[in-house]
């Protein structure tokens, strides 16, 4: 099945899954959104991914924190 920025609440709370196959999931969604942009994307389309990607680093730091505050240092949004 290939899960969506939709189904994160979703999957997170899945008990089977290991903490690397949420974080591994997570990424690859933050991956999909920034490959569906292109040159034809709009600004706010663009402000959309990105705020979508901080929201999924949000996550994965709930799960992780030393990898969730690496990645929101990377878009200097550590909180």
């Amino acid at each position: 099945m290939r899960y969506t920025y939709k189904n994160i609440q979703e999957f997170i709370n899945y008990k089977t899954w290991s903490n690397k196959k949420k974080i591994d999931t997570l990424l690859e969604i933050d991956c999909s959104l920034y490959a569906h942009l292109g040159t034809d994307s709009t600004k706010a389309e663009k402000e959309e991914v990105k705020r979508k990607s901080i929201e999924i680093y949000r996550t994965i730091k709930k799960i992780d924190k030393e990898l969730g505050d690496d990645f929101l240092l990377t878009m200097n949004l550590k909180q």
